[in-house]
């Protein structure tokens, strides 16, 4: 799996952005309005051709900076005055790994923690419905102000829309023995999921002045926002500050950014603190965000996994989900028909019949033949799909299934499932190719043309989710793509209105129930309901991976 994450990264680490998203003029359909939070009073702006009120750039804790650098958020100032919130702040620190992100932040600094609120009314007894959506990136990269997270369409459907920040990388999840020993809680890392749970708290306590009901508040992610989701779900730190989950793409129970012990965690980090010639926490937090930056780069050490520190995550996901110990909040989640391409298990070589039974007995020994049953390779059309399945199931395929079943089976809440297969069209650049995990990248002249994708790719559900298929100029979208979005979107919405997708004319999306192949809602042209005729390839998975 390791294996996996490291071709996507390699594979995207050449390009930061191909579709750029400037903070343009001041907006001259805009109109000032103010809300006075529980620190101060911020000024956004209404679009009088949307009839949405913005706010961007809302400091929800005090800046990680100094002597705050690796520690739990801290509760935010107060101001006098009024505070301007019609730009977003700065993103996270992060390298430009994937090729996917827009950005629309104002600069990048460690001084990171900020939100960003969509609503279409600003009335406190308006207890609207909350969205509060957490970004992918492999806990390396992402911002609340990517175009594809934008509130303003959910907004359009009745929702009060947040995007967060959260620190990355070695600014997010840093764990070291004497940061465990000058913490409180006697733990280390795990600041990044911190901050999300900072981040509700701020909902809690403001998002009335914004229209929202503070006590109906859904959290949704993708990939590694879907496995923070779940991570937040297993959390006694969140509990009660959401009661609605949605995940696309990715939970915390397989080897994908797996976290590890409190002690392995805290190895890995004096490990590279050794690494780069460092001798002391004093000496760390004494570099500026440049020095310390380059000693990541330099060190080619871009991920630095999450842990189960007693605190935040007293144990793995999967144990507290088995003791029933979850939040336990209606969820829906599902995955795409391509998470990952299959020259992610064949490195690079055409995935044959040939190609494919040799990796097949390389990753599962003596399991070869029980594989090779659920993932057939009787002809070369064949293999190629099985090796797509199979590298996007070891991806973050089997990781979402678990998750749903470990809370269809110790919850009395209900769990929507959905299998999204829309392939994205063409891209309207030309000069572009698309990447491992969903990414784009520039196109080598030279190179051999990159297969065209067999499903919807990592990361591709996103626009269609939100509503936000337009700000993604890659792509030439069709009449039958907007149909697709329109039918996710509200599926989607009317979740986070009533725990369940269900209303209107859509077609009718059941509960999945403890049964074999429980149903799922198949996202297409023409999405309906199927069985899950796959969940063997997902139970055998589970046999071979063990407890994480």
């Amino acid at each position: 799996m390791k294996r996996i994450l490291q071709l996507a990264t390699g594979c995207l680490f050449s390009l930061s952005l191909l579709t750029m998203h400037a903070q343009g003029p001041k907006n001259s359909y805009g109109i000032d309005v103010q809300v006075k939070t529980k620190n101060g009073t911020v000024e956004g702006e209404l679009d009088t051709r949307s009839k949405i009120v913005s706010f961007k750039g809302i400091p929800f804790a005090q800046a990680p900076v100094g002597e705050l650098r690796w520690k739990a958020p801290q509760e935010p100032k107060s101001w006098n005055g009024v505070l301007q919130a019609k730009q977003f702040g700065p993103k996270a620190v992060q390298t430009p790994i994937f090729g996917d992100m827009g950005f629309r932040s104002n600069g990048m600094s460690e001084d990171c923690l900020y939100l960003n609120v969509w609503t279409p009314k600003v009335e406190s007894g308006a207890k609207l419905p909350v969205l509060v959506y957490f970004y992918g990136g492999g806990f390396m990269a992402g911002d609340g102000s990517e175009p594809r997270y934008d509130g303003e369409s959910m907004a359009k459907k009745g929702v009060v829309s947040v995007t967060i920040n959260y620190r990355l990388n070695l600014f997010g999840f840093f764990s070291h023995p004497e940061l465990t020993q000058e913490s409180p809680n006697k733990a280390s890392g795990n600041y990044g999921y911190m901050d999300m749970v900072a981040a509700l708290k701020w909902v809690k306590a403001n998002i009335a002045q914004f229209g929202g009901d503070p006590n109906h508040v859904t959290i949704a992610g993708e990939s590694a926002g879907s496995i923070a989701v779940s991570a937040q779900m297993a959390s006694p730190l969140a509990k009660g500050l959401f009661q609605g989950a949605i995940g696309e793409s990715g939970g915390w129970l397989s080897n994908t950014l797996a976290p590890m012990s409190l002690k392995d965690s805290e190895k890995f980090g004096a490990d590279w603190t050794k690494k780069i010639g460092a001798t002391s926490l004093k000496e760390l937090r004494a570099m500026s965000t440049y020095e310390i930056y380059q000693k990541m780069v330099d060190s080619k050490t871009l991920s630095f996994p999450g842990n189960i520190d007693g605190y935040f995550m007293p144990k793995t996901v999967r144990e507290i989900f088995e003791a029933g110990e979850q939040s336990q909040v209606p969820l829906l989640l599902g995955w795409n028909s391509e998470e990952m391409n299959y020259r992610a298990i064949t490195k690079g070589k055409a995935a044959t019949p040939e190609v494919f039974k040799e990796v097949v007995k390389e990753l599962y020994k003596d399991k070869a033949d029980q594989i090779l049953q659920l993932y057939p390779a009787n002809s070369a059309e064949e293999a190629e799909q099985s090796a797509t399945d199979l590298a996007g199931d070891r991806f973050l395929g089997f990781s979402t299934w678990k998750w749903f079943d470990l809370h269809r089976r110790h919850s009395q809440q209900p769990v929507y499932r959905y299998y999204f297969a829309r392939p994205r069209p063409d891209m309207a650049q030309k000069d572009v190719e698309a990447a491992l995990a969903g990414g784009v990248v520039k196109r080598d002249p030279n190179a051999p043309k990159a297969p065209k994708p067999k499903g919807a790719v990592h990361s591709a559900e996103i626009e269609y989710a939100l509503g936000n298929l337009s700000t993604n100029v890659t792509y030439a979208w069709t009449p039958e793509d907007y149909k697709v979005s329109q039918v996710m979107q509200e599926y989607f919405a009317n979740f986070i209105k009533n725990w369940n997708p269900n209303g209107g004319n859509l077609a009718n999306w059941p509960a999945a129930k403890i049964e074999a192949k429980p149903e799922l809602m198949l996202l297409d042209v023409e999405s309906k309901v199927i069985r899950g005729e796959k969940d063997a390839r997902y139970e055998f998975l589970d046999q071979d991976s063990g407890k994480k």
